[in-house]
């Protein structure tokens, strides 16, 4: 079975939620498009948890790269391009993430920074004869297109978000995340959406809980592939 989630955000109780539902064997597949971390607490936990699962691959997200642009520095790195990137990092709710990361050693640190720069900006797949593209933010393909502001191909990929009526590459289906599904529908909690060759499946995961009033409920999604059954994080 191919199960796909994305934008956990540190919520540890909400990724176990869904692995207690889906009950992954060593057959499945479990693709994680990025933004483990940050938001929630436990986003280094996570990390490492998903860094032993022989059956998890997992995508680059824009927080997972500004962990990396703000954290991964050696002494010959421009210190003000440092300090600017910790700066996004710590106001995209990373500080946390950060004083997790800094109590590990360095021989952990440096597991977690090996594993993150190799992660992929997209995975493409094939599922009943359906071919999708995951992506966190947007397909690669689209940077000619879209992506003036961005400096490379990387900063495109993780952080542009994907809008309703955005090219898609020819014979795919996208799935993204990245940007929660409430800009594309208007459900309380959050769900799936289902747009034309485009899955969001984002779903808030990263938000507070419980939500301020004015907030929708927010909950970590997964979706089986195989049968398109969807799977949520429960209280």
């Amino acid at each position: 079975m191919i199960y796909v989630m994305s934008d956990i955000h540190g919520n540890l109780k909400a990724f176990h939620s869904v692995l207690e539902q889906i009950q992954l064997t060593e057959n499945d597949t479990l693709y994680i498009l990025g933004d483990v971390i940050d938001q929630h607490p436990y986003g280094i936990e996570l990390l490492q948890e998903i860094m032993k699962m022989p059956n998890a691959k997992m995508l680059l997200g824009n927080h997972e790269y500004m962990m990396l642009e703000a954290a991964d520095f050696d002494k010959s790195s421009d210190l003000i391009r440092v300090f600017e990137a910790q700066d996004i990092w710590y106001d995209n709710y990373g500080l946390e993430t950060y004083k997790t990361l800094a109590k590990l050693l360095k021989s952990e640190q440096k597991e977690i920074f090996d594993y993150l720069h190799s992660l992929p900006l997209n995975i493409d797949i094939e599922v009943n004869g359906i071919k999708y593209k995951l992506v966190h933010g947007s397909p690669i393909e689209n940077f000619r297109e879209y992506g003036s502001r961005c400096e490379s191909e990387t900063e495109f990929a993780v952080w542009y978000r994907w809008k309703e009526g955005n090219a898609i590459p020819d014979g795919y289906n996208i799935i993204f995340g990245h940007t929660t599904t409430n800009k594309f529908q208007s459900n309380n909690p959050l769900c799936i959406w289902y747009g034309e060759n485009a899955i969001g499946i984002d779903c808030g995961s990263g938000f507070p809980v419980p939500p301020p009033f004015y907030m929708e409920k927010g909950r970590l999604a997964c979706l089986r592939l195989d049968d398109m059954k969807e799977f949520y994080s429960e209280k």
